[in-house]
C-alpha cells in the first residue's frame, strides 16, 4: 500500500478524550502543521454534524481528525467534506464493502451509516486559518445503543463478521484521504464532483429536503446539492438532511 505523504506526518494517538476535533483543535491554535492528526481509541464527547452525538465506544472504531491549512478563502472551504467523504468511501470499499455516500458527510452501508464526517473552519475575514476535519468510522463494533441499533452498522458487519485490523485501515483511509483533499485542493470543486456523484446514493434519486422535494440532479459549484422539482425548478440545498423517497 501507498502511504500518505503529509497527512499523518505528524500525529498524536490518544488512549482517550473528549473529542479529537476539539484536541486537533487546540493544537491548530497552538501552530500545529497542514497534516497533523489526532486518534483516539474512545471518545467521551464525540459529536457529529448539528451537534449530534458520535457514539465512541472503546477501541472498536476508528476516531480521527486532521488540521488543514489549505490556501483557500472561507467560502471554499465546504467541499472538503465531500472530497473526504470520497475517500472514506473509498477506503471503506478497499476492504470489500459496498459503500456509498449520502449527502453532504454520510457513507452508507448496507442501507445504514457506516461513517460520518464533520468539518470545522477557524477564520478571520477573508484568510483561513485552519480547518479541522473530523472522520469517525465504525469498523469493528456490532452492538449499538438502541437509538442507532436500526441506522448503523460496521465495516465488520459488512464484512460478514470479519475483524479487520484498525491500525491497517487508518492507513488505508489517510492514504485515499490525502489523495481525494489534493485534487480538491487543487481543482476544486470540479475535480471531485463526477467522483462524488458516482459514489452517491441521491444521484438520479427521489429525494425530500427542507427546501424542495424532487430528483437529486448533482453538485454545484460550490457543493450545494441540486434538487429538480416536479416543475423543473432547480432549488439549491446547502444544509440540513436529505431523505430519500
Amino acid at each position: 500500500m501507498i502511504a500518505a505523504r503529509w497527512l499523518g506526518s505528524t500525529r498524536h494517538d490518544l488512549d482517550s478524550c473528549g473529542s479529537t476535533n476539539d484536541e486537533a483543535e487546540r493544537l491548530a491554535r497552538d501552530g500545529a502543521p497542514h497534516g497533523t492528526i489526532v486518534t483516539a481509541a474512545r471518545q467521551t464527547a464525540g459529536r457529529g454534524r448539528a451537534d449530534h452525538d458520535w457514539y465512541s465506544p472503546d477501541a472498536d472504531n476508528l476516531y480521527v481528525s486532521c488540521v488543514l491549512r489549505p490556501s483557500l478563502v472561507p467560502a471554499s472551504v465546504p467541499p472538503i467534506t465531500l472530497a473526504a467523504g470520497i475517500g472514506v468511501c473509498d477506503a471503506v470499499n478497499s476492504w470489500g464493502a459496498h459503500a456509498s455516500l449520502r449527502w453532504p458527510n454520510d457513507v452508507f452501508a448496507m442501507g445504514r451509516k457506516i461513517a460520518g464526517i464533520l468539518t470545522e473552519m477557524s477564520s478571520r475575514g477573508q484568510t483561513v486559518e485552519h480547518v479541522i476535519l473530523g472522520v469517525g468510522v465504525n469498523v469493528n463494533g456490532t452492538e449499538f445503543p438502541p437509538d442507532l441499533a436500526d441506522t448503523a452498522t460496521s465495516l465488520r458487519t459488512a464484512l460478514g463478521g470479519r475483524r479487520v485490523d484498525r491500525a491497517s485501515f487508518t492507513d488505508a483511509l489517510l492514504m485515499r484521504l490525502e489523495r481525494w483533499l489534493d485534487r480538491f485542493f487543487h481543482g476544486g470543486i470540479a475535480a471531485i464532483s463526477g467522483p462524488w456523484t458516482e459514489r452517491a446514493l441521491l444521484a438520479g434519486r427521489r429525494i425530500r429536503t427542507e427546501a424542495a422535494t424532487g430528483i437529486a440532479r448533482g453538485l454545484d459549484r460550490d457543493g450545494a446539492l441540486l434538487v429538480q422539482d416536479d416543475r423543473g425548478k432547480l432549488h439549491r440545498v446547502v444544509a440540513g438532511d436529505v431523505v430519500l423517497l
